[in-house]
């Protein structure tokens, strides 16, 4: 039976640090989801939910420059869980997704219309 470790994400990019690792370099960033349901009342609700994000530039992970707070993006990739211990000695949890695969999402601006 194969495993599979596989998650989809299509949202907004929040805080974004790029930084040189040896010969490749890596962007941690995060990014949210929003969900629009209606409740029982039916009300209107958002449901955000956001995610951290590392991604290695590679073939199918290109152009982390254009990597900006606000710009929508679909990732591709793998979570990842880590357990560590905080400063305070409290221990924790990660969830982090490893990103395989990203898109730039065209914002309405950047929209050309051709005549």
């Amino acid at each position: 039976m194969e495993q599979i470790n596989r998650i989809e994400l299509l949202g907004i990019v929040g805080s974004v640090r790029t930084q040189q690792i040896g010969e490749r370099r890596m962007s941690k960033f995060t990014m949210v989801t929003n969900r629009a349901y209606k409740n029982k009342e039916g009300a209107p609700v958002i449901e955000s939910t956001w995610h951290n994000v590392t991604a290695f530039e590679g073939r199918q992970v290109q152009n982390l420059d254009r990597l900006e707070k606000g710009r929508p993006v679909h990732v591709w990739g793998r979570l990842q869980i880590q357990h560590y211990t905080g400063f305070d000695g409290t221990e924790r949890t990660s969830v982090d997704v490893l990103c395989s695969r990203l898109e730039f999402i065209r914002r309405e601006e950047e929209v050309v219309y051709e005549m």
